[in-house]
C-alpha cells in the first residue's frame, strides 16, 4: 500500500513537471471567442490590460498559450445593416494586429498559422456567428472570406430566410422542423467552394441534418458541447455527434456553464428572477439585453459565482466525445467573452493549461492531448482549403 502511496505521489509530481512544457509545446487553437463584441460595446482594445474587465486580452492569451484564436465576429436578430457592423468588428481587430505585429498576425491558411506560431506570435482569424450578417448575398460571404473569416455559423440564436436555428424551433411553433432553403444549401455549397468551414452550432436538428447532406467537405460545431450530459437545444446529440465524426469534421466543447451543468439553468433561473426589476431597467437604459446580463452578473459576482459549473464538467463533455467517436473529433471553443458563467477555475484565456493538466492526469499521451487542443481543428481547416 505504502509503495503504491509513493508512486502515485511521483506520478502526480511528474504530471505537475510535465503538463506546463506539453501545453507549451502544443498549438493551442480555440476556435470561438466573442472578444470583439466587447470591443463594440464598451470601447474595449485587445491590446490593453483589460484584467477583470474581460476574459481575454493580448497578453494574457499568451499567459495561456492560445496560438491561434477564431475571433467572433456577432450581432443579433436586431441589428441594423449587419454586414456593416461585421466589418466594423473587423476593423477593430485588423487596428490591433496593425499597432502590434510582433505578437498578433492575421492567416489565411494552415501553412500560415504554422509560420505565425513558429515566431511566437498569436495566429488570429475570424468567425462570423450568424449567416443574417452575410444579408442573403453570397458576394457579401465573399467578402467575409477575403476579410479572414474561415468559418460561419448559419445561424445564431435567430433564424435566418434560409436556416433554423435551435432557439427558433424550440421556442417558436413556426420554425419547428424547419430546415435549410434552396438557397441555404447554396451557401453551403459556396462555403465549401471558397475554403470558409461550415459551422453547425446554434442550428436546428433539421438544418444540422441538412447542411452534412449537402456539404463537400468536414464541417464544425465551433462551441457546442454534448447533449447526453447536459440537454439544451444547443448542444448536440450523440448521432450528431457520429455524423461530424463521419463527415471528419470536429466537435469544440463550450465553456458556458449553462451549456454543460444540466442544474445550472435552475440556479440561473432562480438568480435573473431575484433581480428581475433590476435588470429590466438596466435592459431600457442599454438597450442591450447581453449589456443589462453581464451587468447583473458583475454586480451581484458572488451570487453569479455560485452558478458556476465544476471544472470537471468540462473534461466530462470532452472524453464523451472521445469515447464516442474517438480522440480525432473534439476540441475547445470556449465562447470566452460570450458568456456570464464560465467553470470553476477557468476564469480566462490563462486558464488553459488546467485543461492539459487534467487530460494528462486522466492518462491521455501527449499525442492524443495536442490533437484536442489544436491539431483536430487545423487537420479540419486544412481538408477545407482550396487547392
Amino acid at each position: 500500500m505504502r509503495a503504491l502511496i509513493i508512486f502515485s505521489l511521483i506520478v502526480n509530481f511528474a504530471n505537475a513537471q510535465t503538463y506546463q512544457d506539453i501545453h507549451k509545446k502544443a498549438i493551442l487553437v480555440d476556435t470561438h471567442n466573442d472578444f470583439l463584441t466587447k470591443a463594440m460595446q464598451y470601447d474595449f482594445a485587445l491590446d490593453s490590460d483589460l484584467k477583470g474587465k474581460t476574459h481575454s486580452d493580448l497578453s494574457r492569451f499568451k499567459t495561456g498559450g492560445v496560438d491561434v484564436q477564431f475571433f467572433s465576429v456577432w450581432s443579433d436578430g436586431n441589428q441594423k445593416n449587419p454586414f456593416a457592423f461585421a466589418n466594423r468588428q473587423i476593423d477593430s481587430l485588423d487596428a490591433v494586429i496593425k499597432r502590434n505585429p510582433d505578437k498578433i498576425v492575421k492567416v489565411a491558411n494552415v501553412k500560415e498559422i504554422l509560420t505565425v506560431v513558429k515566431q511566437n506570435k498569436i495566429a488570429a482569424l475570424i468567425g462570423v456567428e450568424g449567416g443574417h450578417q452575410i444579408e442573403n448575398s453570397l458576394a457579401n460571404l465573399d467578402m467575409l472570406y477575403k476579410r479572414g473569416t474561415r468559418y460561419m455559423t448559419l445561424t445564431w440564436n435567430n433564424s435566418t430566410d434560409w436556416a433554423t436555428s435551435a432557439y427558433d424551433d424550440n421556442l417558436k411553433p413556426e420554425f419547428k422542423g424547419k430546415g435549410l432553403s434552396e438557397f441555404g444549401k447554396k451557401v453551403v455549397q459556396r462555403m465549401n467552394k471558397i475554403g470558409m468551414l461550415v459551422d453547425v452550432s446554434h442550428i436546428n436538428e433539421k438544418t444540422f441534418w441538412d447542411a452534412i447532406q449537402t456539404t463537400s467537405k468536414p464541417v464544425i460545431a465551433s462551441h457546442s458541447s454534448v447533449y447526453k450530459l447536459c440537454p439544451v437545444p444547443r448542444n448536440l446529440k450523440d448521432d450528431q455527434i457520429i455524423a461530424i465524426a463521419k463527415n471528419k469534421g470536429v466537435i469544440q466543447i463550450n465553456f458556458n456553464s449553462g451549456f454543460i451543468d444540466p442544474t445550472e439553468k435552475k440556479r440561473e433561473d432562480a438568480f435573473m428572477e431575484k433581480h428581475k426589476e433590476e435588470f429590466d431597467s438596466l435592459q431600457i437604459a442599454t438597450k442591450n439585453e447581453n449589456i443589462a446580463e453581464e451587468m447583473i452578473h458583475a454586480k451581484y459576482k458572488q451570487e453569479s459565482d455560485s452558478l458556476r459549473a465544476s471544472f470537471a464538467l468540462v473534461i466530462e463533455h470532452i472524453e464523451y466525445v472521445i469515447k464516442l467517436v474517438g480522440v480525432d473529433y473534439v476540441g475547445i471553443g470556449s465562447d470566452f467573452d460570450g458568456i456570464a458563467v464560465p467553470p470553476q477555475q477557468l476564469d480566462d484565456v490563462t486558464s488553459y493549461p488546467l485543461i492539459t493538466k487534467a487530460l494528462l492526469e486522466k492518462g491521455y499521451s501527449k499525442k492524443d492531448i495536442n490533437k484536442i487542443l489544436g491539431e483536430n481543428i487545423l487537420r479540419v481547416l486544412k481538408a477545407n482549403e482550396v487547392r
